[in-house]
């Protein structure tokens, strides 16, 4: 299955799923597709959708989807990274009128150029690549994510620790 969310951003993001279901109804995509479309006018009729998703089955779709493809918002994108999946990342487009302004292109480039943990698609072109090479992308990117995690610990304790 793959899960397609656009958050609940008010501006409607209609270029992403008329790709996503113009590739179902085109069988470019084979798995099943499940679109949280918030408040796109686009309705898509190739793929299982609902405008907005209980938390609880946003987290179901994630974990269950072998591709997860979401908008550039962090909070979208991170909940993948954190059960271990790599998600396909457009970013809204302020000239599409999917956004105020570009930063969520500006934020994902940055987070795949230093983190490498994400894949970024800014048109329909590199979308439609993502998706249908998807499995050797993912091969082909940094296996290990390095965290600071325990050295922000030790340091934390330390520093606690001297307080007292």
């Amino acid at each position: 299955m793959i899960f397609v969310t656009v958050g609940t951003h008010e501006q409607q993001f209609n270029r992403l799923l008329e790709c996503i279901d113009t590739m179902k109804r085109n069988n470019e995509i084979p798995d099943d597709v499940v679109i949280q479309t918030g408040f796109c006018t686009y309705k898509p009729t190739h793929c299982q959708w609902a405008k907005l998703l209980p938390y609880q089955q946003m987290e179901d779709n994630v974990q269950n989807a072998r591709i997860v493809i979401t908008h550039g918002g962090p909070s979208s994108f991170i909940m993948p990274l954190q059960r271990g999946k790599i998600p396909i990342v457009v970013p809204r487009q302020k000239q599409y009128g999917e956004h105020v302004n570009d930063h969520q292109m500006d934020f994902c480039i940055a987070v795949a150029e230093r983190f490498g943990n994400i894949i970024v698609a800014d048109n329909n072109d590199e979308l439609r690549n993502a998706i249908i090479n998807y499995d050797s992308i993912v091969e082909s990117m940094p296996k290990k994510i390095t965290s600071n995690n325990e050295y922000f610990n030790k340091q934390f304790k330390e520093m606690v620790t001297s307080l007292f």
